[in-house]
């Protein structure tokens, strides 16, 4: 089985940790995963107006990208003790027009990044409402939880410590065994 995943980051920041932790996974990930990174930087907020017969470029391309795999794998940092605004404008694109979303009944799952102790616990948590809504099961155990990233990475953006690395392989195992269970 190979799976293609979209690798949604909510940073857009240059050097972000979220970045830098997505790019860990996709170098550990399970042969049966193929990560492919999905940006979101460039998408106009989401707006009915602009919803024609020919929406913004950028929207065309989001939506084509997240319809061409069969899960989806969300990093994230938080802001604010919720998600990034960038993030919630990318699940407002991709669920329109409505009964065509992209997201319908894709296999999730979830890593949030902090510099901080509390790992984007709430970022993790708040994402999951609205993935409830647009009907994507999203993997419950292990949750994951990434804090102090700072200590964690080199000055390339490189996971330096083997107990994150362990985890994440773990992380991604079980992704794979979620994907399985939840594809229709």
């Amino acid at each position: 089985m190979s799976v293609r995943v979209a690798l949604i980051v909510g940073s857009l920041r240059n050097g972000s940790y979220s970045r830098a932790i997505g790019m860990a996974i996709k170098d550990l990930a399970a042969p049966e995963l193929e990560l492919i990174p999905v940006e979101i930087g460039d998408l106009p907020l989401y707006n009915p107006d602009l919803e024609t017969e020919t929406p913004p470029p950028a929207w065309a391309r989001f939506r084509e990208a997240v319809n061409g795999t069969q899960a989806v794998l969300f990093v994230t940092p938080e802001y604010n003790r919720s998600i990034p605004g960038a993030l919630k404008n990318a699940l407002d694109v991709g669920s329109r027009p409505y009964g065509h979303s992209v997201w319908q009944a894709k296999p999730a799952a979830i890593v949030s990044v902090s510099p901080g102790a509390l790992a984007a616990f709430g970022a993790n948590h708040h994402l999951r409402q609205p993935l409830v809504f647009l009907n994507m099961p999203v993997m419950q155990q292990p949750e994951a939880y990434v804090g102090n990233v700072a200590d964690l990475l080199d000055d390339q953006g490189k996971l330096t410590n083997e107990g994150t690395r362990k985890f994440l392989k773990t992380f991604t195992d079980a992704f794979v065994d979620w994907i399985e269970k939840t594809k229709g």
